[in-house]
């Protein structure tokens, strides 16, 4: 394919598709090999996560988002966001992971503020390719812990060091995070707080948890548990936890992958201990961000309707919800 058909239409936001030239080493070819032949769709997801926060730079800086995701996803992705701009498409492919990321950040940063200066730890549970310890000013005064599998993070750690193996990519290594701690733990086991606390985790100290694209791939006990965990952490320290939620019927766009969901998730969370909840749908004021100006896309369409509907009553499609919950807790508050 000529680099012009390989373009997108022209759009001062969008440009051609430029692969990074890691992706071209055989170091780095080799380790994304491995991820096409070797990991399970979870662990797949945190590429196509990055593709996303890659390929929509225009709105997300993460510079590192193009070598961690690695070229099929990017391939694949840039292929579905140009067949979606031919079509006048009301969703961009991926715009669901741009709002996401960006609803993450800014929560983050006014989570970290909300703090007063004081020291913080940022805990990811299912960092995948995160790179937010290397792209957020934010976190300078914070503690980052990323937790993930053993393989996926010995993976992420290649490639970052491919990256600052390379006089180009170097630039973009400068640590962010006070600190950065990998952890290499399976929170569906019981002992991942355990190795957390081994890294230098202090259940003391102000925390906030993220868990963005990770819950609906876990099992209802295990879910469960880590958000239970979580929780008895507010009686402890002033928490909060940003975590995205499926409700039922988006379960069922992969029935296989997809198994956790909550259809109230802002009642779920105050019976389990946290004392102030904030929920919010793609397109709400909050996760917006410039994104959903068209009345009639898919996401202002569900906002239209009652979350308690379950099948579209235009068409009998799935009403399929993905819920951006902000849930908070500290010793001096009492669940409302």
């Amino acid at each position: 394919m000529s680099d012009q058909e390989n373009a997108l239409p022209e759009d001062p936001m969008w440009s051609e598709l430029k692969l990074p030239d890691l992706l071209s080493t055989e170091t780095v070819r080799d380790v994304h090999a491995t991820i096409e032949h070797e990991w399970d769709p979870l662990q797949r997801s945190a590429c196509q996560t990055a593709a996303g926060r890659a390929l929509w730079k225009h709105l997300i800086h993460d510079p590192l988002a193009g070598l961690l995701a690695g070229e099929s996803y990017l391939k694949s992705l840039y292929e579905k966001i140009k067949k979606d701009r031919i079509n006048n498409a009301r969703e961009v492919s991926g715009v669901i992971l741009a709002v996401r990321t960006l609803w993450f950040d800014s929560k983050l940063e006014a989570a970290l503020k909300s703090f007063n200066s004081k020291e913080a730890q940022v805990v990811i549970l299912g960092a995948g390719m995160d790179a937010r310890a290397y792209r957020l000013s934010c976190l300078k005064d914070s503690d980052v812990f990323e937790v993930d599998f053993a393989e996926v993070l010995q993976v992420k750690t290649t490639l970052l060091q491919a990256a600052m193996d390379c006089t180009y990519e170097r630039q973009h290594l400068t640590m962010k995070a006070k600190s950065l701690r990998r952890v290499a733990a399976d929170i569906r086991d019981d002992d991942w707080l355990e190795k957390l606390q081994i890294s230098g985790f202090v259940p003391e100290k102000n925390t906030i948890w993220i868990l963005e694209g990770i819950l609906y791939y876990l099992s209802h006990p295990h879910a469960m548990q880590v958000l239970k965990i979580i929780a008895e952490k507010c009686v402890l320290t002033p928490t909060v936890l940003l975590a995205d939620f499926m409700n039922q019927p988006s379960t069922t766009l992969s029935s296989s992958i997809f198994h956790f969901y909550s259809d109230w998730p802002d009642h779920l969370l105050p019976s389990i201990g946290f004392s102030h909840v904030e929920l919010s749908q793609i397109g709400d004021p909050d996760a917006h961000f410039g994104l959903m100006h068209d009345p009639l896309n898919l996401f202002n369409k569900l906002r239209s309707l009652p979350r308690s509907v379950q099948l579209n009553p235009d068409d009998g499609t799935p009403c399929c919800r993905l819920y951006l919950v902000q849930a908070s807790g500290s010793p001096n508050q009492t669940i409302l």
